[in-house]
């Protein structure tokens, strides 16, 4: 992913990924219920997110398309995050979450079977 989408971009992204193509109109609701934004709010975010090539606009009725999976997005936060806040050392981002959160038995096993599909 070549260019950061912001909090705000994120959101109109997270309708996409959850309910697939659906009009700006219907985002707009959405995320006017989700976080209060007024219909202009939403139309400006989605344009933004046409600008970086994020989403499509497609005819008729201004039908939003995800460009970007949102796996893509993730995988690239996270690099960003591993190497701004950990010197690039994921290591290190694995101790500070288990360090935080007590895990179940299930994600324990989990995060074993992880480890050992990357041995």
């Amino acid at each position: 992913m070549e260019h950061k989408l912001f909090d705000s971009e994120l959101k109109v992204m997270g309708v996409l990924w959850r309910e697939g193509d659906v009009t700006a109109k219907h985002i707009s609701d959405v995320l006017g219920k989700e976080t209060g934004w007024n219909i202009n709010t939403t139309y400006t975010i989605i344009k933004r997110c046409i600008k970086k090539g994020a989403v499509e606009r497609r005819e008729p009725n201004f039908l939003c398309h995800a460009l970007i999976a949102k796996e893509e997005v993730q995988q690239a936060e996270t690099d960003a995050l591993v190497d701004r806040l950990f010197d690039g050392a994921a290591d290190r981002l694995f101790a500070s979450l288990l360090d935080r959160k007590r895990l179940s038995a299930g994600e324990i096993a989990r995060l074993k079977e992880i480890v050992k599909e990357l041995e």
